[in-house]
C-alpha cells in the first residue's frame, strides 16, 4: 500500500503546533514544503514523521522535528538574509532554512564528514532548493570567505561557543548553538549587540551528537 507522506507530514506539523513550538506562518510553510522523508536513509523510511531522532550515516542523525522546529523559531529566520548552518547531517534543516530565507537570501552549510556531504546533497537536489551552498570542512572555525552572517545555527553540541562564530555573526545578528558535555546540552540563544557585548537566552536541555574540529570535542 503506497504511503500518504502528504497526509503524514500534516499530523506531525499539526501535533508540533498545538505543543507550541511551531508558530511561524514561515516556517510553518517551511515544514509543509520541505519534505522530510527525502532526507531520511531508506532503513528508517518508516519512521520518517514520527516525532524522533533518527540515525542517518556513521554516528550523525536527522533532528528530531520538534527541535527543528525550536531551533528554527529561535534563529528567526528572514526574507533575504545570509544564514550559516554548521553540521549539514542530512540537509533537512538545511532547506528549512534556505526557504525561509528566499531566493534573495542564502544559506551555507558546513558540514567534516565527506560522506554526509554527498548525502545532503543529493537530497538537497531532491527539493530542488537552490540557495543551499553545501561546503567540506570544520564548521567550528565557521565560514570566513563569506563573512559576516546574518544568523549562525551550529546542530552539533559544542563544549563551549567558538570564538569564530561569534566573530563572523553581524552587529544585530544571532547564533544559536547546543553547549555543554557530551551527554547533555543547553540550547543558548546568543545575540551580538555589539562586536563585544552578547545577550544570552537559555532555551532548556537538549541532546545533540558531538560537534567536531579545533573548537568541538577532541575524542
Amino acid at each position: 500500500m503506497q504511503r500518504n507522506w502528504k497526509r503524514e507530514r500534516e499530523s506531525l506539523i499539526n501535533s508540533i503546533i498545538a505543543k507550541g513550538y511551531l508558530k511561524t506562518p514561515k516556517i510553518v510553510e517551511a515544514f509543509r514544503k520541505i519534505p522530510r522523508h527525502f532526507f531520511v536513509t531508506e532503513e528508517f523510511l518508516h519512521s520518517a514523521y514520527h516525532d524522533i531522532a533518527l540515525p542517518t550515516i556513521g554516528t550523525s542523525t536527522i533532528s528530531q522535528p520538534t527541535t527543528v522546529a525550536i531551533m528554527t523559531e529561535a534563529l528567526s529566520p528572514k526574507e533575504g538574509e545570509k544564514i550559516l548552518e554548521v553540521g549539514t547531517g542530512s540537509g533537512w534543516q538545511a532547506c528549512i532554512l534556505a526557504y525561509c530565507v528566499g531566493e534573495k537570501g542564502r544559506v551555507i552549510t558546513i558540514e567534516i564528514n565527506p560522506r554526509l556531504v554527498e548525502f545532503a546533497k543529493r537530497n538537497i537536489a531532491k527539493v530542488g532548493i537552490k540557495n543551499v551552498k553545501v561546503v567540506l570542512g570544520d564548521g567550528s572555525l565557521g565560514y570566513p570567505e563569506e563573512a559576516p552572517f546574518d544568523k549562525i545555527m551550529v546542530t552539533a553540541a559544542s563544549p563551549s561557543v567558538p570564538k569564530p562564530l561569534l566573530e563572523q555573526l553581524k552587529v544585530g545578528g544571532r547564533l544559536v548553538i547546543p553547549v555543554g558535555d557530551v551527554y547533555s546540552q543547553r540550547m543558548m540563544v546568543i545575540d551580538k549587540k555589539s562586536e563585544d557585548e552578547f545577550e544570552e537566552k537559555d532555551l532548556g536541555e537538549f541532546v545533540f551528537v558531538k560537534l567536531r574540529g579545533k573548537y568541538g570535542f577532541k575524542d
